[in-house]
């Protein structure tokens, strides 16, 4: 840990043997910043260039990078370096216009203001990256050209190519190549201090009506963190809160979680607290992928994953057996969007024997084949075959005579060729999306869920072009400010590829510049938002399920356990010593390194130290604490037989 200033445990105090309780500690620096993805890093970095002797950065996980530990980290920007040297004419205005018309999409109301202040900065903020690392980074380049700037087709297309997909050089401790960067930078300057499993839990104004001061609760307890210019809120999104995005939109609550699991929108109750105001306006902007694959050990996660068997014939169903959309749509939006107003927010991938074999022909079962098409294969615990439709139905649980029918009226379309209702096209024609056509019929049939994914919200608190927080009356809060996801508003109702990490990294700089260049004003009257949200929103629940009854006699001896993992089998051994845990050792894993090291190496410890498996998972690791849980009480269950 860097250089930390604890003012309450002063020389006389450690000289004299007293230390004071945890609640008292404090600590100053010149800003505070809450949350350690790309908009702290930057912020934190941005801080110290311009002057600040003394930067805190809190974060609740046990690791910095946030959603940049979930996401390659596609970036973009016009008129980069890459671009220059690759000959490719761009222009700002070209930028704007593109994320504009793509915001705008669905009744998106992106803020033109926002979106100027950005792309007029993301190139010199690219180039930053770029000189400082990214330059060294392998990025995947254009088939035709080999140029590292792209077309991206998980989004909406833009006009030029100008999306970059850099990798990381250690990809065991980062997915995203912004992140291994931004990483590296803070940890060679000693005037940033990070602090890990550090949750912010109220911000305080002063007597001059500042906010400067955040209470957080870390490891030693409680401490109060001041600063002397501003605290900046870089806190994200809520896509990880369920009941939050139920409030603005009919199934969020069923939309699987894809991203950070600190995405819980906590940062937003914060800063309403002190007359923070919510762009409300933006709070349905909950953009998700149709693809969701839902996570084999907890149903409100998941991960990207598609079939794509309807590109040769295959459709997709909602829980009433009937079809919704084209299955063929070009654009990604329109079937984003069909799959939010079904039930549940669930569709079923419906194909056959015949129709995967047409996909395999043609190149394009490589997701297929890589999730779906043998056991032990990450979706391979959702696929679903029979005999007949029928029994298909009968097996996904939805009305067999629907069903039935969807399949007679898709496969008498077939039959016609031509256009049906939904605009799909039978007449042979091959596109991206379309490279064969089939009725459903075969030896074998199949279906695979698939859920609406959320990995990041476009709602939050109201910002100026300074990222300085408003109240209600449009006012700003002395002292306060918010960069990134947290911040509502901006992009309209669909990000662009590429600003979802570029975004974050320029607010993150322009609120750090400028609180770092003016004095928080004086005189100013805080008080609560009148819309607050309601707290219970932000109560996760808790099982109360023991997994394993310690007052049970267990057996001294050596046991292993091995349970699913995230890409593949988790084995953990366990001693038992005079009837207690004495040692517990994960022995293999196939877990996401950058996101589970923090669980693999303190969850064990925790068990033997407690005695127990119901301890507290860390937080961003999830997942994997709850597998070492889950296997060391099936090493206990063979040591009570």
């Amino acid at each position: 840990m860097k250089r930390f200033m604890a003012l309450a445990l002063s020389l006389c105090m450690l000289l004299t043997g007293f230390v004071m309780p945890a609640a008292a500690q404090e600590a100053d620096a010149d800003v505070v910043i809450i949350g350690a993805g790309g908009g702290g890093l930057s912020a934190a970095l941005e801080a110290v260039e311009q002057g600040a002797s003394h930067v805190i950065v809190l974060e609740m996980t046990a690791r910095t990078g946030g959603a940049l530990n979930y996401t390659s980290g596609s970036m973009s920007a016009a008129g980069t370096i890459i671009q220059k040297e690759e000959g490719i004419e761009d222009s700002v205005e070209s930028y704007i216009a593109d994320i504009m018309k793509n915001g705008s999409d669905f009744g998106g109301q992106p803020s033109l203001e926002l979106v100027t202040l950005y792309a007029n900065q993301a190139a010199e903020v690219f180039d930053w990256l770029y000189e400082s690392g990214l330059k060294d980074n392998t990025y995947s380049v254009d088939r035709a050209t080999g140029n590292r700037a792209v077309f991206a087709p998980e989004h909406a297309l833009y006009s030029v190519q100008r999306t970059y997909k850099p990798s990381p050089d250690d990809k065991t401790k980062y997915k995203s190549a912004a992140h291994e960067v931004l990483d590296t930078l803070v940890n060679a300057d000693e005037r940033i201090t990070v602090l890990t499993n550090t949750k912010a839990t109220e911000l305080v104004a002063n007597d001059k009506g500042q906010v400067l001061t955040v209470v957080a609760e870390g490891p030693d307890g409680e401490v109060s963190y001041t600063a002397s210019k501003a605290i900046i809120v870089c806190t994200g999104g809520y896509s990880a809160n369920g009941k939050l995005m139920a409030q603005y939109v009919p199934y969020g609550e069923e939309y699987l979680a894809g991203g950070a699991p600190g995405s819980d929108g906590n940062g937003l109750l914060l800063m309403q607290k002190v007359g923070g105001a919510l762009n409300e306006a933006s709070m349905s902007a909950i953009p998700t992928f149709p693809m969701g694959l839902q996570s084999k050990d907890n149903p409100k996660t998941g991960s990207i994953a598609n079939t794509y068997t309807w590109k040769t014939g295959g459709i997709v169903v909602n829980q009433e057996g009937k079809r919704f959309c084209n299955e063929t749509e070009s654009n990604p939006a329109v079937r984003e969007v069909a799959l939010e107003e079904q039930p549940g927010a669930v569709q079923y991938d419906i194909f056959t024997d015949k129709i995967l074999e047409d996909l395999r022909a043609a190149n394009g079962a490589y997701f297929y084949d890589a999730y779906f098409a043998e056991e032990g294969q990450p979706g391979a615990h959702v696929k679903v075959t029979a005999g007949s439709i029928g029994e298909l139905a009968e097996k996904i649980g939805v009305p067999a005579e629907n069903l039935a029918a969807t399949v007679e009226a898709y496969n008498a379309a077939v039959e016609a060729g031509g256009t049906d209702e939904f605009g799909r096209l039978y007449d042979g024609t091959k596109t991206t999306y379309n490279l064969a056509v089939n009725k459903i019929e075969g030896d074998t049939y199949y279906a695979v869920p698939l859920h609406a994914l959320c990995v990041m919200t476009l709602g939050g608190i109201t910002a100026n072009e300074n990222m300085q927080v408003l109240d209600e009356n449009g006012t700003p809060i002395p002292g306060l400010y918010a960069a990134g996801e947290v911040v509502g508003g901006i992009w309209g109702k669909f990000v662009s590829g590429g600003t979802g990490v570029m975004g974050p990294i320029v607010f993150g700089k322009i609120a750090a510049r400028h609180a770092m260049m003016s004095e928080p004003a004086e005189g100013y009257e805080v008080k609560p938002a009148s819309n607050l949200l309601d707290e219970s929103l932000f109560v996760k629940e808790k099982s109360t399920e023991s997994l394993f009854d310690m007052s049970t006699a267990i057996k001294d001896g050596e046991y292993t356990a091995t349970v699913d993992g995230q890409s593949g089998p988790m084995t953990v051994r366990t001693v038992v010593a005079d009837g207690k845990i004495a040692s517990v050792e994960v022995t293999e894993n196939n877990e996401t390194p950058s996101v589970a090291a923090a669980a693999l190496e303190t969850v064990p410890a925790k068990i033997v130290e407690t005695n127990s498996v119901d301890v507290d998972g860390v937080t961003g690791a999830t997942l994997t604490s709850d597998r070492i849980m889950k296997a060391v009480a099936e090493c206990l269950t063979q040591a009570a037989e």
